[in-house]
């Protein structure tokens, strides 16, 4: 059964001033659909308290959670699946322990491995980038701009794309053209002056 992907994605940071509940908080009290957890700097306990305590905010907004590449805890919390981001990962046997109904994401970073995540069946959609450079997480892949987007339309390509990496409000509308299912979005979000609106405004360019 096709599983429902969001065409907006909105990725939790690591920040000094803001929890990662508290931006979930905010991104879902402004509409966000989709959150995805992404923290890699703390051990499994306070990882499970934390995306629990999301998960509670996500219930009460009716938003889907994806945890980033701790699909191990997926046993251990209320989310609904799972982003890959690791290219070394072996997302036929992710998709066997944790089952069909979670939802599987994964990072692709050029056509080849995009048609490869396409092509194993297992994978409910692929996070496309860097579209541009971002400091959200470490990336010292070829940057794709708009063009790298447009090139896909010279393949046969069916997944769900969601383009990822400093992606900006002036963008959206943009990247939707270049034929992306949706985008992904971090610090345009988490550092802009009002998160909220900001949230408002990427969903009226999308929607």
């Amino acid at each position: 059964m096709k599983k429902y992907i969001s065409k907006f994605h909105y990725l939790t940071q690591d920040l000094p001033n803001r929890s990662h509940a508290e931006q979930a908080l905010i991104a879902c009290g402004n509409g966000a659909n989709w959150v995805q957890y992404r923290c890699m700097t703390k051990p499994d306990e306070e990882l499970v308290n934390e995306i629990n305590e999301i998960a509670t905010i996500c219930d009460d907004w009716g938003a889907t959670l994806m945890v980033t590449n701790h699909y191990h805890l997926l046993e251990k919390v209320d989310a609904q699946g799972v982003h890959i981001e690791d290219m070394d990962a072996d997302l036929v046997a992710i998709r066997k322990r944790i089952g069909g109904d979670k939802t599987i994401g994964a990072s692709s970073t050029d056509i080849q491995r995009l048609l490869y995540v396409q092509q194993l069946g297992v994978v409910d959609y692929s996070g496309y980038g860097p579209f541009r450079h971002t400091d959200t997480k470490p990336n010292n892949k070829p940057l794709l701009g708009f063009e790298g987007y447009r090139e896909l339309q010279k393949y046969h390509v069916e997944i769900p794309i969601i383009a990822v990496g400093g992606v900006q409000l002036d963008d959206v509308e943009h990247l939707l053209e270049a034929g992306v299912y949706g985008v992904a979005v971090s610090s345009a979000i988490n550092l802009a002056v009002d998160p909220g609106n900001m949230v408002k405004e990427i969903y009226r360019k999308i929607y």
